[in-house]
């Protein structure tokens, strides 16, 4: 199997690389520096070089609150780009996996959303989302649509390191605490994605670590687990404003990953573990 994956330089692209390697499978990874996924011809004359048996779209513009300023670049990537690479993949007959997010629903209410639940997306970095699974949709019978949500990993920032960084001089913060979601460790998601692309159990999924918390909650685990003094109060989403609109609620549910017999990934807090232990190697 050759797999091509999309936005290696990204958490998520590094950690699906990595796992399929230590699998023996063929990964080609590749960042903007490689391929520019907004040139049509460029793309489609990658792909049909490489010639992948599946490729894995991680790729994506997700500076959520410079979207609404860069609007022009953000579609480019996120809606043009995903355009030119699933139709590329189309051509040579590979299979597409298109990572997508909590952003394209609309964060009303409290239940988990439903797979089949209509997205509604509030901000321009979430509806160019949901363009770009509709362009995935459109093209292709069977794809994989995984959407993702607060994704941390050890090749890139992300929500820890911030908290941790930001503990090293400080005693108290304020973090948003009526946003409810599950964090998502890069980790366990690409043995997930892996273990997906080696069936034919199309269609959308979500996936993140098992449980919810709030922004606060995980702040107080992650300096509860590095046992750091640290006092969170817990704000509104109100109290620190931000250019685009986060959804309050992004529980997803996760049934069509049990229905296919897909692993439930662990829990948020044994992820957390996990990842810090890792980031402790790393500094080793």
């Amino acid at each position: 199997m050759n797999v091509l994956v999309t936005g290696y330089t990204g958490q998520l692209g590094y950690d699906v690389v990595r796992e399929g390697k230590k699998r023996g499978i063929s990964m080609i990874g590749i960042g903007r520096e490689d391929l520019d996924i907004t040139n049509e011809e460029e793309v489609y004359k990658y792909v049909q070089y490489v010639n992948p048996d599946v490729i894995i779209h991680c790729a994506a513009y997700t500076a959520v609150d410079k979207a609404e300023d860069e609007k022009e670049s953000c579609w480019k990537v996120n809606v043009l780009g995903t355009k030119f690479i699933a139709t590329a993949a189309k051509k040579v007959k590979a299979k597409l996996m298109y990572i997508s997010t909590d952003y394209v629903f609309d964060g009303k209410g409290e239940e988990p959303f439903k797979e089949e639940d209509k997205p509604v997306p509030v901000g321009y970095y979430g509806l160019t989302k949901y363009e770009g699974e509709k362009i995935v949709r459109d093209l292709y019978e069977d794809y994989f649509i995984v959407r993702i949500s607060w994704v941390f990993g050890t090749n890139g920032h992300n929500f820890i390191k911030t908290m941790i960084q930001l503990s090293e001089t400080r005693n108290e913060l304020n973090v948003v605490g009526d946003q409810c979601g599950s964090p998502t460790y890069t980790f366990d998601l690409a043995r997930l994605l892996i273990d997906m692309i080696q069936t034919e159990k199309y269609g959308v999924y979500h996936a993140s670590n098992e449980g919810f918390c709030t922004w606060a909650e995980f702040a107080t685990e992650i300096f509860t687990q590095t046992n750091k003094a640290v006092t969170i109060n817990s704000i509104s989403t109100e109290e620190y404003p931000t250019r685009a609109v986060r959804p309050k609620n992004s529980r997803m549910s996760k049934q069509k990953l049990v229905e296919n017999g897909f692993e439930p990934l662990p829990k948020w807090q044994d992820a957390l573990k996990h990842y810090l232990n890792e980031l402790a190697q790393e500094v080793k």
